[in-house]
Formats: structure tokens, sequence, C-alpha cells
């Protein structure tokens, strides 16, 4: 399995997805700072203490890997089916739920790490930047620290779980942008944010998202030896 999954991640070029989620991280961390800092300018808060920075940065990141994750599995699963590039694949002595199998965890993972390393980044980078310039008038503490870090960890566990959910709508017609549309519409449910409250706070959301995301994984590997890729 590691080695499959070690030849998929060469087969897809995975070093530039890790570039581009670099990138997107600077981004975010940048809009965060420059929004903060004009609103200072202007004489107003965005953020009233680093409790509620922390958690829209955290719900940023997320809603952008979970995207992201629609796009890896865009781009490793339903572009096989939809180009049949996969019926080569199924030639080889390889068993093709290892293969599927493999596929996911590479998504699940890559989810997963991201959303923890894009936390760590963009979250200390703003810390850092605050330093200087000063924008949300409150003090980061352990005690807040480490809250917000076991959040992140169970938040991004579902998230990485639930991301898997736009691969059933995907496989139904071999569409990439279904995929990435579902995967917006889970979002939209997640990660919207009303005056601080998101629906991913009530803890029973997440939790059903993410064991229908791993439903929707199973499902895919049971069925794979009977699904039919020539259309």
């Amino acid at each position: 399995m590691l080695k499959l999954i070690k030849l998929e991640m060469k087969k897809y070029k995975m070093g530039g997805y890790v570039r581009s989620s670099l990138i997107t991280n600077v981004i975010i961390l940048g809009v965060i700072c420059l929004i903060s800092y004009v609103e200072k300018l202007e004489g107003t808060r965005v953020f009233e203490d680093y409790a509620m920075a922390l958690q829209l940065i955290e719900t940023l990141i997320r809603a952008t890997f979970i995207i992201f994750a629609a796009v890896l599995i865009s781009r490793l699963v339903i572009n096989e089916y939809k180009n049949k590039s996969i019926t080569v694949l199924f030639m080889y002595p390889i068993n093709r739920k290892f293969l599927i199998m493999a596929k996911l965890l590479i998504i699940v993972i890559f989810t997963f790490v991201n959303i923890i390393a894009a936390n760590i980044f963009v979250g200390g980078g703003f810390y850092l930047v605050d330093q200087f310039a000063q924008m949300v008038p409150d003090q980061l503490t352990l005690s807040g620290l480490g809250k917000h870090s076991a959040s992140v960890v169970m938040n991004a566990l579902a998230a990485s779980c639930m991301s898997l959910i736009p691969l059933y709508f995907g496989m139904r017609k071999f569409s990439g942008s279904t995929t990435i549309i579902s995967s917006i519409f889970i979002v939209l449910i997640v990660c919207q944010n009303m005056n601080g409250f998101t629906l991913n706070s009530i803890v029973l959301i997440p939790i059903s998202l993410a064991v229908i995301g791993a439903i929707t994984a199973y499902l895919a590997i049971r069925n794979i030896e009977n699904k039919d890729v020539i259309h």
C-alpha cells in the first residue's frame, strides 16, 4: 500500500499541489493581515480577541482545503474514469481496491496535514505581525492556544473525512465540476460564519458529515470490482 501511495504521488506530481497550498497560505495570511490593519487605521477592530481571530483563520483554511480536496478527487479519481485511463491501470496485477484506497488515502492525508500546517503557518504569521501592528486588543494565552490547537486537530480530522463526500456526486456522471461544486456546498454548510457562530460548532454536524465521507470512501472501494469503466 505504501508503495502504491508513493507511485501515485509521483505520478500526479504532488509537489506541485504542496507549492499551491503554500501560496494559498501566504494569500490567506496577507488578506487577513491587510484587512485587520486597514480596519485598525480606520479606528475599528476586526477581531475582539485572539480566540475570534484564530477561529476565523481556522474556518478559512478548512473551507479552502475541503475544496482543494475536491480538486484532488477530480484529478486522481474522476478524470481517470472520465478519460478511461483507469482501465489501463486495472490491467496491471494490482488489486483494484488497493489502488482506489491509495488514491483516497493520499487525499485524506494531504487534506489533514495541510489544514494543520496551514493553521500553524497562518496563525503563527498573524501573531508575529500583530506583535508589531497591534491589530488585536488582546494577548494570546497558553490555555487559549491549547484549546484552539485541540479544536484544529479535531476539525482537521473531520474535514479530511467529509472532503470525500464529493466523490459520490462526481462518480455518478464522472464529472469534475460536479465534484468541486458539491464541495462548495459542504463548505457553505460547515464553514459559514454568522457573528462568530458556525454550524461546525454543533458537534453532531461535522461528526455526521465525517461519517458520511468515510462511508462514501468505503462504498467506492467495496464496489470497485463491479464498477463499469467503459461508457
